[in-house]
């Protein structure tokens, strides 16, 4: 018989394109043996591309594997936590590999967080070491004894490049402040002297697909920034959801890896994904217009996931009309609506595809993409992506679905969906119910089962695809003397 809910018919899977299944048949595989699988089979294929400086799968590998080495030596074992706080750099890519492969936590931070933000999010975490750029080094140590980090481990942007600029960087590096001198202090070490340390054999650790694979920190409608337990299985089935969405493109892509790692958005659809499908990454860790022009220009990747204020600044930046980006076949704009001016003046510069697609931090992230060959709606977030079940809530009674064409609360369930808050069991009944996450954000369905966000239930400012929450900004100002 069938239901005459509208969301048990699931209309839109009507709308996938061919080749996209309603149900993946996952394997159970973690994120440390896709990149030895990936090694495997693609060794002397680039992995990731800092500034032209190259490094392979099978280099990237042993990378993973010497760091890994080096954490057990620090002491970090199975189920603890250790923070990344770096930008898109190689070590970036190296140390959260590392982390998942010893079957540690890892927690990833933004390097523009101040102070307040990152105590909070080391303590909560029980961070016990840290990976950071030089240029934090200082920050960090003075940080640290108000944590419970023990080690700190800090990189250059001039760790990874090639000649000539391996050179000049150390003559105009800190003059250009793309540099600094970490003052000497114990238990701090060098990213590359720890590399060249250690050799490639950690420990073997089994992993369960079920265990916790990083806290991933968010905000709510108070402003308390929560860690988001995701596990091995939510990040690794998110991503082979995304492959099961792209049936037309090939194991030659090369990624642009300009959207922040430490953000989820980055981490799944960027790097995480180029890693599962044996693709190149060109890591840009500053994606603001220029540099993103020089990327696409220089290094023609084929894949762009970006936001639209990098779509927006490339497309008013006086060198749009010099430069060719007519490598892009896809494009995936999330985090906020993409103008269907700018989609359109993008697509006609590149003859690329732009899909808009949504998602939260709490289901890894992406739970609805608009189809790359199908019908694709301006204004929709999309469709919901295979295994992913979702209704219209209604906002008086929180239980009952709306019909179709009506607003109400997004609810999502899916394998994507997180495991919890991290020491927030009472945030996490909040949040999840029998499976279901209340995204807080108010949408419609319409009559195809295309999706469109309408409100935000939660109380907070979207700026650059960041959320900013007024306790923030309050507490913020009640610090400032008056």
């Amino acid at each position: 018989m069938t239901s005459d809910n509208p969301y048990d018919r699931k209309p839109w899977l009507n709308h996938y394109e061919a080749g996209v299944p309603e149900h993946v048949q996952y394997e159970s595989i973690c994120l440390p043996d896709c990149l030895n699988r990936s090694a495997q089979r693609f060794p002397d294929k680039m992995a990731v591309n800092f500034q032209g400086y190259g490094v392979t799968f099978a280099q990237l590998n042993a990378m993973v594997d010497r760091f890994a080495t080096c954490l057990t030596d620090f002491g970090i074992k199975q189920g603890d936590s250790v923070a990344i706080l770096l930008p898109n750099l190689i070590p970036c890519v190296v140390a959260y590999y590392a982390i998942l492969r010893i079957g540690a936590v890892a927690v990833m931070n933004n390097p523009l967080y101040t102070d307040r933000e990152l105590e909070h999010q080391f303590n909560d975490a029980g961070v016990k070491a840290l990976i950071t750029l030089d240029l934090l080094g200082n920050r960090m140590i003075d940080l640290r004894p108000r944590t419970r980090i023990r080690q700190i481990v800090y990189t250059s942007i001039g760790d990874y490049l090639p000649f000539p600029k391996n050179l000049l960087f150390p003559l105009v590096g800190k003059r250009k402040k793309l540099a600094a001198d970490v003052k000497p202090a114990d238990d701090v070490y060098k990213w590359k002297a720890m590399l060249a340390r250690y050799p490639a054999t950690p420990p073997k650790v089994a992993i369960d697909f079920e265990d916790v694979a990083m806290y991933q920190y968010t905000g709510g409608t108070t402003g308390v920034s929560k860690g988001v337990m995701l596990t091995h299985a939510n990040l690794s089935k998110q991503i082979q959801h995304i492959i099961a969405w792209l049936p037309t493109f090939s194991r030659d892509e090369i990624m642009l890896g300009a959207l922040p790692f430490f953000h989820v958005f980055g981490l799944s659809v960027s790097m995480n994904l180029a890693i599962y499908a044996g693709w190149g990454n060109i890591l840009v860790p500053k994606p603001q217009p220029p540099q993103l022009l020089e990327a696409i220009s220089k290094y023609k990747p084929t894949f762009a996931p970006l936001v639209p204020t990098m779509y927006i600044g490339m497309l008013e930046h006086p060198h749009i009309a010099k430069a060719d980006l007519t490598s892009i076949k896809g494009c995936f704009s999330g985090s906020a609506p993409l103008p269907v001016e700018v989609i359109n003046a993008f697509e006609k510069k590149t003859g690329a595809i732009i899909i808009e697609g949504f998602g939260l931090t709490e289901s890894s992230p992406v739970t609805h993409v608009n189809p790359f060959h199908g019908q694709r709606k301006i204004g929709s977030i999309g469709v919901p992506i295979p295994d992913t079940e979702c209704r219209i809530v209604s906002l008086k009674d929180g239980e009952s679905d709306v019909p179709v064409g009506e607003s109400g609360e997004l609810f999502v369930r899916g394998p994507q969906v997180m495991k919890g808050y991290w020491k927030r069991p009472e945030a996490t009944a909040e949040s999840l119910t029998d499976g279901w996450l209340h995204t807080g954000d108010i949408a419609k369905m319409d009559e195809e089962g295309y999706f469109y966000i309408v409100d935000r239930k939660k109380d907070m400012i979207l700026s650059s695809g960041y959320n900013v929450y007024p306790r923030d900004i309050e507490e913020v100002f009640s610090n400032i003397p008056r």
